[in-house]
Order: C-alpha cells, then sequence, then structure tokens
C-alpha cells in the first residue's frame, strides 16, 4: 500500500478516536453511536468500518493510541533524584500533573472499569509495560534503600498512587473535604506511599 494511503488511513483512524472520545465525554458510551461518530468524523458509516469493527475496538484504540503514557514515560525517564525518595517524588509529581492536564484519560478509566470490567488493560499494559517496567528495575538496582525489590510490584503501587490521588482528586473537589486538606495535598500522598501512615516503633 502507497506511503501515502498508510499515513491518510492513520490520520483518518485517530481522527475518528479524537470524535468518538469527545462523544463519550459528553453523552457516554452507550449513549454513542457508530453512526454518531461516523457524522462527527465526515465519513459515511459504512467508511468507518474500514478502521473500526466495532464501537468497543474504537474504544480499545484510544485506550492504546491516545493513552498520555506517551507523553508522560520520557518526562518519567529524565526524573532526577539522588535518592529513591527523591526520584519517586519527582516522577509522581510529573505523572500526576500530566494525567490532571488529561482529564478525559481518568473519565474513559470508569467506562474501562464499569463498561468492560478492566478487559482493555492486558492490552495497554502488553503495549507499556515493556516500556516501563525498565525503569523500576533501574530503580531498585541503583537505589538500595528499598524495601520492595520486585519490579512489577513497585510498578503496580505507583500505578495506585496516581490513579487513588486523581480519583479522590475528583471526588473530593468542592466538597468539605477539600477544605480540609493540606495545601500541599499532592506531597502528603505521596509521602504516605513512600513511608505509610504508622510512626517507626522506638
Amino acid at each position: 500500500m502507497p506511503k501515502e494511503k498508510l499515513k491518510k488511513g492513520e490520520a483518518t483512524r485517530l481522527a475518528i478516536e479524537d470524535a468518538a472520545i469527545e462523544l463519550f465525554m459528553k453523552q457516554g458510551y452507550h449513549a454513542t453511536s457508530m453512526r454518531q461518530i461516523a457524522d462527527k468524523v465526515g465519513l459515511a458509516l459504512g467508511g468507518i468500518y474500514n478502521h473500526f469493527a466495532s464501537k468497543e475496538e474504537i474504544f480499545q484504540g484510544i485506550i492504546i493510541d491516545k493513552h498520555p503514557y506517551k507523553q508522560i514515560l520520557p518526562a518519567v525517564l529524565a526524573a532526577e533524584g539522588k535518592s529513591a525518595e527523591e526520584f519517586y517524588r519527582n516522577a509522581a509529581h510529573i505523572v500526576i500533573s500530566e494525567m490532571g492536564r488529561r482529564p478525559e484519560f481518568v473519565n474513559l478509566m470508569f467506562i474501562e472499569l464499569v463498561e468492560f470490567k478492566g478487559k482493555h488493560g492486558a492490552a495497554l499494559l502488553k503495549e507499556i509495560v515493556p516500556k516501563i517496567l525498565p525503569v523500576f528495575e533501574r530503580v531498585i538496582k541503583s537505589r538500595k534503600s528499598l524495601r520492595v525489590t520486585n519490579p512489577a510490584l513497585l510498578m503496580r503501587s505507583f500505578v495506585g498512587l496516581v490513579v487513588s490521588y486523581l480519583i479522590t482528586e475528583m471526588i473530593i473537589s468542592n466538597s468539605i473535604i477539600s477544605k480540609m486538606m493540606p495545601k500541599n495535598t499532592e506531597d502528603a500522598h505521596v509521602d504516605i506511599f513512600l513511608h505509610g501512615i504508622l510512626k517507626e516503633s522506638a
């Protein structure tokens, strides 16, 4: 297939995904039809099926093609810190900040969990784990102060830190709880991840 046609096909695919994101965010996954997505892109209904076999396939494409990890990963790789604590604080701030600029992905995550029970997570992990797991492997080798030495567990707990912060931030925003939070809530959240909530025994 000519290179130009490949480029055009990929551009159309991404335009379909962009249109679907907008519609999913506005009216929900189930309320969005393939015809609506096609209309928004300016395609005939049959034309959209040249790129995606179903609405679910579009959703999976969004999860893989549009996930902000592609922008976040280089920044995490460049995160500096003389100690493991400094590295994780810097990395957490980078990821939370970048994800905060893309709130639609938190909403898409809810759709993934509620509508699909996380079934597309495996496809996403297949894409990102080979790129991100080496980061945690290097941290374990170069920073000896870590109690956890399993890179997969360390990666999972770090993802949990970021996801829990973003979700709870959405839930408590404009509530009485948000008014009770310290000014440096993000730092406090990372501190709990690093040190827990219990004082060290004497």
